[in-house]
C-alpha cells in the first residue's frame, strides 16, 4: 500500500468530487455511510456514483455502472477514487473488492478508512493481493468527518445523536403554559431538511402535549423520519398529530395497556429508571437507527447531555426576548461552526 500521502491538486479534486457525490446520499444511506466513488481515466472521469440508499448498490458499483458503453474497455487502466475504504463483507449488497477486482482496476485511491466490523483496513491486503495498487489517507480528517455517524453507529452500537433547539437572547427555550415559535421561517426549512437526513426524530411528553407537533418533513425533499413519544403513564391526548397513523411512530411508556392497536404505532414498554435511554439506543441500534434527532423537551435533552449521549448539538440563538419560562440547556464548549440564518444564528457542537 502506498502510505505516502499523495498531494497533487489533480488526486484531492477527484477525492472532493468523492465527498461532494456522498452528500447526495445523506437523506436515504443512513445507518450505512454516505459514499461517493469517481472512476478516472487519464485524469478524465468516466464514471460516478454514490450510496443511494440503505440496502442498495454502494457508490462503486452505480459509479462502474454509470461508464458509458464506448468507455467500458478503459475501466482496466483507469483509477477508482472513493470517500471511503471499500468494503469487503457481504451485507446488503456483495463486497464492493470483490467487484474492483472482477473489472481488473488497476488503482484505488480513498480517503479513510471504514470502521465497520470486518473491514477496519482489510480491503487493503484483499486488493494488494490481486495486483491492485492501493493509497489511502487522502484527505482522510475529511473524509472520516462526513462518515461520523456510521461510525458511532458500528462502533458504539447507538445511532448518532443529534440535540437540537433553539434559545431565546435571554437564555430561554420557551414557556412552560404556551407555544411559542422561536425560529425564522428559513431555520424552519432548514429543520425539516434535517429531519429528512436523519432516521429518527424523539421528543418528551411536555413538548407533545404542549406543541402538537407532526416531526415530519413537509418543507424539503425526502423521506419523514421515525417519530419517537416518551408517555411514561400515557397521559397524551390520542388526538394529538403525533397518533394522527400519517409517519411510523413508536410511542415508549410503562403503560402498554392504555394504547389501542393502531396503523403505524408501535408501543414499547420501558421501565423510565436511570437506564431508560440506554436500553431505547439499544432498541434503536436493532431497528437500523442510525441517526437521531432529539427535539426536547428540556428535560429530555438534559438527561441526554447528563448521560453524554449526544455527538452534536445545533443550536439557533433567536432575537426572541422572553424574559422568563424554561431555561435551555447550557453546552459548555465552544461552537465549531456558527452559521448566521436571517436573524438566527446557528451554532454547532461536537462531542468530541
Amino acid at each position: 500500500m502506498n502510505n505516502t500521502l499523495v498531494t497533487d491538486s489533480k488526486t484531492i479534486f477527484f477525492v472532493k468530487r468523492c465527498f461532494d457525490l456522498a452528500q447526495l446520499g445523506k437523506n436515504g444511506a443512513s445507518p450505512n455511510p454516505i459514499v461517493g466513488a469517481v472512476l478516472v481515466h487519464n485524469d478524465q472521469i468516466i464514471g460516478e456514483g454514490y450510496h443511494k440508499k440503505h440496502g442498495t448498490a454502494h457508490a462503486e458499483v452505480n459509479a462502474l455502472a454509470s461508464v458509458k458503453d464506448h468507455h467500458k474497455h478503459l475501466i482496466p487502466s483507469s483509477t477508482i477514487y472513493v470517500s471511503l475504504e471499500p468494503c469487503c463483507i457481504f451485507g446488503s449488497t456483495p463486497p464492493c473488492t470483490n467487484l474492483i477486482i472482477k473489472h481488473k482496476i488497476s488503482k484505488v485511491v480513498f480517503a479513510c478508512i471504514d470502521r465497520t466490523a470486518g473491514v477496519l483496513g482489510k480491503s487493503i491486503n484483499l486488493l494488494e493481493e490481486a495486483g491492485v495498487e492501493v493509497t489511502s489517507g487522502i484527505l482522510e480528517k475529511d473524509g472520516a468527518f462526513i462518515v461520523q455517524p456510521r461510525t458511532v453507529y458500528t462502533t458504539q452500537k447507538r445511532p448518532y445523536i443529534i440535540l437540537k433547539y433553539a434559545v431565546s437572547q435571554d437564555g430561554y427555550m420557551g414557556k412552560a403554559d404556551q407555544q411559542i415559535w422561536m425560529t425564522n421561517s428559513f431555520s424552519k426549512r432548514l429543520v425539516h431538511r434535517w429531519r429528512s437526513e436523519s432516521n429518527a426524530i424523539i421528543v418528551g411528553t411536555n413538548t407533545a402535549e404542549l406543541d402538537n407537533p407532526q416531526l415530519t418533513n413537509r418543507l424539503f425533499y425526502g423521506p419523514s423520519p421515525l417519530r419517537i413519544v416518551l408517555d411514561r403513564s400515557a397521559r397524551l391526548s390520542k388526538k394529538l398529530n403525533i397518533f394522527d397513523g400519517q409517519q411510523p411512530t413508536w410511542v415508549i411508556t410503562e403503560c402498554p395497556d392504555q394504547f389501542d392497536a393502531k396503523q403505524n404505532l408501535q408501543i414499547i414498554q420501558i421501565d423510565f429508571d436511570e437506564h431508560l435511554l440506554e436500553r431505547l439506543m439499544t432498541k434503536l441500534y436493532t431497528a437500523k437507527v442510525g441517526i437521531l434527532i432529539v427535539e426536547g423537551g428540556q428535560r429530555l435533552l438534559e438527561s441526554f447531555i447528563q448521560h453524554n449521549l449526544w455527538d452534536e448539538a445545533r443550536v439557533f440563538e433567536t432575537s426572541k426576548v422572553l424574559e422568563s419560562g424554561i431555561k435551555a440547556p447550557i453546552l459548555n464548549l465552544q461552537p465549531k461552526r456558527i452559521i448566521p440564518i436571517k436573524d438566527d444564528v446557528l451554532k454547532v457542537f461536537y462531542a468530541s
